[in-house]
């Protein structure tokens, strides 16, 4: 892969944000989920094993698609192979949007109207929005920065970087399926067992490289770089999933605030240990700071890409 390619695709997502129309490949993935999973649901079978198979299958499914992409594209000009490339690479990451979206949150804060706050801020979170105080919201739009910096721009750069875009789609596709089945409910506890540990899998590593990445970019936007690091290697253990704290503890140490603590899913209250806990809460300023360090430190990582 050329070197141009991640900071074109970057540069991309930057100036487009994400496209919103219906032949958007995440969308693809979404429907193909959707429309397989019926198919492999039997009951004489045991769900873990099908939803392994389910999980794995459309996984593999993506990066042979993608990879015959490649393959004819290059056939046909190395130009068209290398613009195809970009425009799946930027299909895969969110920088944009992630900003985007916590910016409009923010902006119905300062607007003090907290309900709009919420309903914008349940496009982009897990947990049910109608509980939250004013400062539950600022925390959760802080918190999904941080840990969306690593699923919508770290990791799936990471996996370019390795295996191109096929790698990277790939990655989508896993995002996708922790996103749609990779719950502890009654209907996927089984069958999304596996959509769930792979996605584990695969942002191990890109959730603990994202640790100096972020401290490096809080130490140019305000000093906090030591404290950063020392957070995240102190707390960041301190979350049920095994990735998310990582980023939120870096975030948590340079902003200085409280993340983390319980939060209701899907009707359930879900006990979280706080990270951050000898900072004091967050406020509306936190939110924009959150974005500056996200987009700094998604710079720095498609630099470090390149010059690897």
């Amino acid at each position: 892969m050329e070197w141009y390619i991640l900071p074109a695709a970057f540069i991309l997502d930057l100036i487009l944000g994400d496209p919103q129309f219906p032949h958007h490949p995440i969308r693809y993935m979404g429907k193909a989920i959707e429309i397989l999973e019926p198919y492999f649901r039997k009951p004489s079978v045991r769900l873990s094993i099908l939803g392994a198979v389910f999980s794995i299958s459309l996984i593999l499914g993506v990066w042979l698609l993608t990879s015959a992409m490649m393959i004819i594209t290059r056939s046909i000009h190395p130009v068209l192979k290398d613009v195809v490339e970009i425009l799946l690479i930027y299909f895969c990451i969110s920088s944009r949007c992630l900003e985007d979206a916590a910016i409009s949150v923010c902006e119905s804060l300062e607007q003090n109207n907290l309900e709009k706050a919420k309903e914008k801020l349940s496009f982009i979170v897990g947990r049910e929005t109608a509980p939250l105080s004013e400062k539950g919201v600022i925390r959760a739009a802080v918190e999904t920065v941080a840990e969306n910096l690593v699923d919508g721009l770290i990791s799936p750069l990471f996996f370019a970087a390795i295996g191109g875009a096929p790698l990277a789609m790939a990655y989508k596709m896993v995002n996708t399926l922790d996103s749609m089945i990779g719950y502890k409910n009654e209907r996927y506890k089984d069958f999304g067992k596996a959509a769930a540990r792979i996605d584990d899998a695969a942002n191990f590593i890109p959730a603990r490289v994202s640790i100096p990445v972020i401290s490096l970019a809080a130490q140019i936007l305000s000093a906090r770089g030591t404290c950063a690091m020392k957070t995240a290697i102190r707390e960041g253990a301190n979350h049920a999933s095994p990735n998310a704290g990582y980023p939120e503890a870096v975030f948590a140490g340079t902003l200085a605030v409280k993340l983390g603590g319980p939060n209701y899913y899907h009707g359930r209250l879900v006990s979280k240990p706080f990270i951050g806990t000898r900072f004091g809460q967050a406020d509306i300023r936190h939110i924009r700071k959150a974005c500056d360090l996200m987009l700094l430190s998604s710079f720095l990582w498609v630099v470090l890409l390149c010059v690897v």
